[in-house]
């Protein structure tokens, strides 16, 4: 199947998580992904080694890429970044603030040499602001967006398991740069993108911030509950397992009374009959639900809520995810073997034969890079 994106150029001169994020997504859909890495390499590349001797985060956010090794501190080295970007379609990078400016290649003055050229740059906190000068990686961002005040338990705050900020960023990255090459094709005209991992995450803590803005509701941390439905979160069975359940709406908590609890007599009764009454008596409202899940298995449970037409799940972990049945996996080269890494998202026409480019050893194309882009480069000096 031709991929949408074949015969777009990007070159990402990206490290870390978030620009690699973007990247490799235009990678997965055709477009030709030059990444430059500084002479050492990205550090992402030795953040751990536990995928064949190589980092997890490597490995899963750089397959299908080319790989050139430059020091842009180098006349020689930043020619060659130069005729890159001159053929490219779209230029990514996230180095710490202001630092792709002091070598030559502001975004702002690429658009001006290179008008049909999309640029994206992703920082911590924005090109504004009185903390766009810092460096930001993701907890740090966690925190200050208040993301770590309501994730966790009663006893403290807590990060989110991934790296939610970074990934939140290239999401949004990925999404602009999509919208910019759809502008492109009507206008003729390019894009100056700027994406930060705070206005990234920002955007995503708007419920909390709303609440508190007009009703002055303070979202609590309530661990494996939810802070504002109830009953919705983590109950023990009999079994010592952990059911996860959600009552979204009034016909959901009628079936839950009714067929799950066999109590309908709570369904009116005071500080029971509409989700804000329940979130304000939620002690009480748990005393009954606890002691209903401790009567059943988690086999049981599961039935019981699929017979009343509950969300359910299991409280797994990872390895229970790796052996999940609804898990799709593709495998990817790496310069270490094969590994099979979790398949993304979208499905496509319902293909089968999902298949992506391998991941890059540091510099792998270097050499080829280098006399591809400074012969075209000596010949359009030379015009």
């Amino acid at each position: 199947m031709r991929k949408a994106l074949e015969g777009i150029t990007v070159v990402a001169v990206e490290q870390a998580v978030a620009a690699p994020y973007a990247s490799s997504r235009l990678a997965d859909a055709g477009a030709r992904v030059i990444k430059v890495e500084r002479p050492e390499g990205d550090f992402a590349r030795n953040y751990d080694k536990f995928v064949r001797g190589q980092s997890a985060y490597f490995v899963w956010l750089n397959r299908g890429k080319e790989s050139i090794c430059l020091d842009l501190t180098v006349e020689q080295d930043r020619a060659v970044l130069d005729a890159m970007i001159a053929q490219a379609d779209i230029f990514i990078q996230n180095l710490k603030p202001g630092s792709i400016g002091k070598l030559g290649f502001g975004c702002l003055d690429l658009r001006k040499r290179f008008p049909r050229l999309i640029t994206c740059d992703i920082s911590g906190f924005g090109d504004g602001g009185i903390l766009s000068h810092l460096k930001a990686y993701d907890l740090i961002v966690q925190a200050e967006t208040g993301l770590c005040a309501i994730t966790g338990t009663a006893h403290g705050p807590a990060r989110v398991g991934v790296s939610v900020c970074d990934i939140s960023a290239g999401m949004t990255a990925l999404n602009a740069i999509l919208q910019a090459l759809l502008l492109r094709e009507r206008t003729g005209e390019g894009t100056y993108i700027q994406v930060s991992l705070f206005d990234a995450v920002a955007d995503w803590m708007n419920v909390p911030v709303l609440q508190f803005d007009y009703s002055g509701y303070h979202t609590a941390r309530v661990g494996l509950n939810h802070p504002s439905l109830a009953p919705y979160g983590a109950y023990r069975c009999a079994d010592g397992k952990d059911i996860i359940f959600s009552v979204q709406n009034d016909r959901e908590w009628v079936n839950f009374c009714t067929k799950f609890l066999k109590r309908s007599e709570l369904i009116r009764r005071p500080g029971f009959g509409d989700n804000m009454a329940r979130i304000s008596n939620r002690v009480n409202l748990d005393e009954i639900v606890i002691d209903r899940f401790a009567q059943l298995s988690s086999d049981e449970a599961m039935r019981e809520l699929e017979a009343a037409g509950l969300a359910y799940g299991r409280l797994n972990q990872i390895e229970d995810l790796s052996q999940h049945p609804h898990l799709r996996r593709v495998p990817v080269s790496t310069p270490a073997g094969d590994v099979h890494v979790i398949a993304p998202a979208p499905i496509f026409d319902e293909e089968n034969d999902l298949a992506f480019k391998p991941v890059p050893a540091r510099g792998a194309h270097s050499e080829a890079l280098r006399k591809e882009f400074l012969s075209s480069y000596g010949q359009r000096t030379a015009d």
